[in-house]
């Protein structure tokens, strides 16, 4: 058996019924301004009043994650409007900031809005995995919390999960819930994942984000209920393909028995734990040990796992296939 097919293998006994899973995770920002104005963000500010992440100071956050137990860097930015003219600078920093990743020996996945065909082509080659949020498909939602949010068009959206079908690129996306959505709108949006997954085979991950109201925002609405969470969770899983993961944030569900339900219903990740929720900065993520002492008197098993996962190993170029299983040798042993 070759190494890709045990590990392989490997990961499939993971998921079994006492498993859960988790990416060792770190998020680099290259920067918080964004064009978009969604009311319930708590991550952005206004173009031109964010500095952009150097290398160099990347580069020191690498040396000090060199001790550390992180396999994933995050990239998470901010988003330059497309016809900007800083646009072709912002992306070319988001694929250094890869690059550099990857000479450093870590996995890169990135996740910075909306792009075109060629930046994605080009980001594949320094990724072993990408990833954009759906958020909800209704067009109503433009008429409110995304009424100044451009690149929030639901065709924009679907458009980027179709190209990384296209591309063969392993893709994690989500939903987020209590920002004006019905049921039959989720359940919409995890039709359309669906559909696509069906026709490429590329969606890792389906995240299901509950709304956390923090101190940025102008979105007046309550916390997502928690107790929601589990049936939505069931409902998802009956509607999406066995071999996407469906993952949920643990630090967004405080209740700890809430938590286990979701796991019981069927949220077998919980995404990358890393120092600090850049997305959900008043939400600080429960460390590896915390969710041990929660999943383990419950029978739950809590698994490292890579940003890639090993179906998709194929898809990468030999570089970052050898990446990948430097780190699957590490990882699992």
């Amino acid at each position: 058996m070759s190494d890709a097919n045990s590990a392989g293998t490997m990961y499939c006994h993971q998921l079994l019924r006492d498993y859960t899973t988790y990416s060792p995770a770190y998020t680099i920002v290259p920067t918080y301004e964004c064009f978009n104005r969604c009311t319930y963000c708590n991550f952005r500010t206004n173009p031109g009043a964010s500095p952009w992440m150097t290398l160099s100071a990347a580069e020191e956050i690498f040396r000090r994650l060199q001790k550390q137990k992180v396999c994933e860097i995050l990239i998470l930015s901010g988003e330059v409007h497309p016809h900007s003219p800083q646009r072709q600078a912002w992306f070319q920093r988001i694929y250094d900031l890869c690059n550099l990743a990857l000479n450093w020996g870590f996995l890169p996945h990135t996740n910075v809005g909306p792009l075109s065909f060629a930046e994605m082509q080009q980001l594949k080659s320094v990724n072993v995995s990408m990833g954009l949020m759906l958020e909800q498909l209704t067009p109503k939602l433009l008429a409110t919390v995304h009424r100044h949010a451009p690149s929030k068009l639901p065709e924009l959206r679907l458009q980027q999960l179709t190209w990384a079908g296209e591309l063969q690129i392993p893709f994690t996306t989500g939903l987020l819930l209590g920002i004006g959505e019905t049921l039959d709108d989720c359940w919409e949006t995890l039709e359309a994942i669906s559909h696509l997954h069906q026709r490429y085979h590329h969606i890792q991950e389906v995240i299901l984000q509950p709304h956390s109201p923090g101190n940025q925002q102008t979105f007046d609405a309550p916390a997502f209920n928690p107790h929601q969470l589990p049936e939505i969770i069931t409902q998802a899983r009956q509607i999406l393909p066995a071999d996407i993961t469906i993952q949920i944030p643990p630090n967004l569900v405080k209740n700890e028995q809430w938590l286990l339900a979701c796991i019981e219903a069927g949220a077998r990740d919980l995404g990358g734990i890393g120092p600090i929720d850049e997305v959900n900065p008043d939400y600080p993520h429960l460390q590896e040990q915390e969710l041990r002492e929660i999943l383990q008197p419950a029978g739950w098993q809590l698994v490292p796992r890579l940003p890639i996962y090993p179906q998709f190993d194929s898809w990468l170029s030999e570089e970052l296939q050898a990446a990948v299983k430097r780190w699957r040798k590490f990882i699992f042993t």
